[in-house]
C-alpha cells in the first residue's frame, strides 16, 4: 500500500442499508462483473462518484451514499488510475482493509433515468470487450 494519497472526506456508494459504525469489507461480488469476487473495497473522495456507484449497484433497494473512513492503508484504484485516466482525477481508491461508515449523505444528486440507462448500456459494452478487465 502507499502513503496517504488524499485527506478525504471519502464516500462509498451502495444499495446496502448501513448504520454508523458498520464496516464495509472486501470479498463481495463486483457490481460491474458479478462473476468476480473483489479482493478490495472501493471508495472515492468525490460524492458524485459514490453516487454513480450507488446507482449502478446490483439490487432493487434505494441507492445510498455513505461517508466512510479507511481503517488501514489504501491505494489508487488501478482500474481507473493511469490505466484509463492519467493520474487520479476520479479520486478513486481501494483497500484490503475495511471502511468504517461514519455518516450518510442524504442530499446527493441522483442521475436522471436516461443518464442511468446510458451508464448501464456503456457497462454492457465494456464487459463485452477486453478493456472491461478488472484489476483485482
Amino acid at each position: 500500500m502507499s502513503d496517504v494519497l488524499d485527506e478525504g472526506p471519502f464516500f462509498h456508494g451502495t444499495k446496502a442499508d448501513l448504520v454508523v459504525g458498520d464496516l464495509l469489507t472486501a470479498g463481495r461480488r463486483s457490481n460491474y462483473r458479478p462473476e468476480i469476487v473483489m479482493n478490495h473495497i472501493y471508495f472515492t473522495a468525490l460524492e458524485s462518484g459514490a453516487g454513480l456507484a450507488a446507482e449502478l449497484a446490483v439490487g432493487d433497494a434505494e441507492p445510498r451514499v455513505y461517508v466512510v473512513e479507511p481503517t488501514g492503508d489504501f491505494e489508487n484504484d488501478p482500474n481507473v488510475t493511469d490505466k484509463k485516466f492519467p493520474g487520479n482525477p476520479t479520486r478513486s481508491y481501494r483497500s484490503t482493509e475495511p471502511l468504517r461508515v461514519v455518516g450518510e449523505v442524504l442530499d446527493w444528486t441522483r442521475l436522471t433515468p436516461e443518464a442511468l440507462q446510458a451508464w448501464r448500456d456503456r457497462l454492457v459494452v465494456i464487459r463485452d470487450v477486453e478493456r472491461g478487465e478488472i484489476i483485482n
